[in-house]
């Protein structure tokens, strides 16, 4: 079922496009570059995101047979529409040398197994711990802010080899996390089908 744009997001798009131009962007490429931009309007974010399109159009195709989606905090989840996800930070508790960030991505890890897409926008520990998991991951939407660690985590994110979104500086958030999931969700699983914003 394809989703029905509000005239308010056509024309913030139109807006965005006249601003930057993202035509030679591969389409699932292009697809995370504008709901990024287009989530916080911040144009920088078209040069300071790393993916592959390769590794979207996998995910994407995960994504839409079911494949389960993580996210790291409540904030990330409520921003994913359309789509139900597992978020075990409530039933999380910090230890030593373990936040509670961390701790829910083992409990989630748990619950889902291999081959889910995990969408980190807040805690980088959220991030690390996902990198010491055999977790298979069918994506991995890496995009915590901050001062501390966010980077760092970001660019080990992009050392590890796995498919990845995720942006080179300290930027990044809850927002911007859900925007790159809404990407792909949003994307039209065939060629064929009418592209939505």
């Amino acid at each position: 079922m394809n989703r029905v744009v509000h005239p308010i997001e056509q024309e913030s798009f139109r807006r965005l496009r006249a601003r930057l131009d993202t035509s030679h962007l591969p389409p699932l490429t292009r697809a995370v570059v504008e709901r990024v931009v287009h989530s916080t309007a911040d144009l920088e974010y078209a040069s300071d995101l790393v993916m592959d399109e390769g590794a979207l159009a996998r995910a994407h195709a995960a994504l839409h047979a079911g494949a389960p989606v993580v996210a790291d905090v409540e904030m990330v989840a409520a921003g994913i529409t359309r789509r139900k996800t597992v978020c075990r930070l409530g039933d999380a508790v910090a230890g030593p040398g373990l936040t509670r960030s961390a701790h829910a991505v083992r409990l989630a890890y748990q619950e889902v197994g291999p081959g889910a897409l995990w969408v980190i926008g807040c805690a980088p520990t959220a991030l690390e711990e996902l990198l010491t998991l055999d977790a298979s991951p069918a994506l991995v939407i890496g995009l915590p802010v901050g001062f501390v660690g966010a980077a760092e985590s970001k660019a080990a994110l992009r050392e590890s080899g796995l498919p990845a979104v995720s942006n080179v500086s300290e930027k990044g958030g809850s927002a911007v996390a859900a925007a790159a999931l809404n990407a792909l969700l949003y994307h039209p699983v065939s060629p064929d089908s009418e592209e939505t914003l």
